[in-house]
Order: structure tokens, then C-alpha cells, then sequence
């Protein structure tokens, strides 16, 4: 799991994409005395990209940084999950223009996964 988010890491590094928190959930819960399967959280964006999108709809901040969980199931595979920019397009009325500002992120996770 750990290869998983490190590879998407080194790719957001090689695109000049800031890296602005990664957040090992498990060693966190294990912090409180409590277990969970491997777990962390990726916080990463562009202010160039996304900061138009908070002037358009302030809220949208929620949501961005852009953020991608990788997670272990219990089943030993490993899975990303992220907001699919469309939702994003949907849940905050962007404009596709707008949209295109944060379209990256799927390209991104395929080239983790090939």
C-alpha cells in the first residue's frame, strides 16, 4: 500500500504538483489504541489551478485541496479513492472551463496503476 502512495507521490513531484500534507491514518488510530487497516490520505494541488475555482464558488475549498485515500481492503487489495471532478463540476455548478483546472487528477491515478 505503501509503494501505491509513494508512486503516486513521485508523480505529483515530477509534475511540479505541491504535495501540501500526507496523512498516515493508521498510525494515527493506533496513536487512540485503536486498529485499522492501512490507510492514508494525499493532500495535493496547484494554487494556480485551484484558486480560480474558490473565487467562482468559495466553497469548493471543502473539496480542495485535491485529495486521493489510499486504502487496504481486508481482502489485501489496494485502492485509490478521490472525487471524480465531475461531482466536483456537479456539487459546486463549475463551469467545464473551470473543471479542466482539476481534470488531472484521473491521468494521474492511471499512470499509478499501470
Amino acid at each position: 500500500m505503501t509503494e501505491t502512495i509513494d508512486r503516486f507521490a513521485a508523480i505529483l513531484q515530477a509534475k511540479g504538483i505541491t504535495i501540501f500534507a500526507r496523512i498516515d491514518q493508521q498510525a494515527e488510530a493506533e496513536k487512540a489504541g485503536l486498529s485499522l487497516p492501512p490507510t492514508q490520505l494525499l493532500l495535493f494541488g496547484n494554487p494556480k489551478a485551484g484558486t480560480p475555482l474558490m473565487v467562482a464558488e468559495p466553497t469548493i475549498a471543502l473539496d480542495l485541496p485535491l485529495k486521493v485515500l489510499v486504502w487496504k481492503a481486508t481482502d489485501g487489495k489496494v485502492w485509490m479513492s478521490y472525487n471524480d471532478p465531475n461531482y466536483l463540476k456537479q456539487r459546486f455548478s463549475l463551469s467545464d472551463e473551470l473543471v479542466k483546472n482539476i481534470a488531472i487528477i484521473a491521468p494521474l491515478i492511471h499512470q499509478v496503476l499501470l
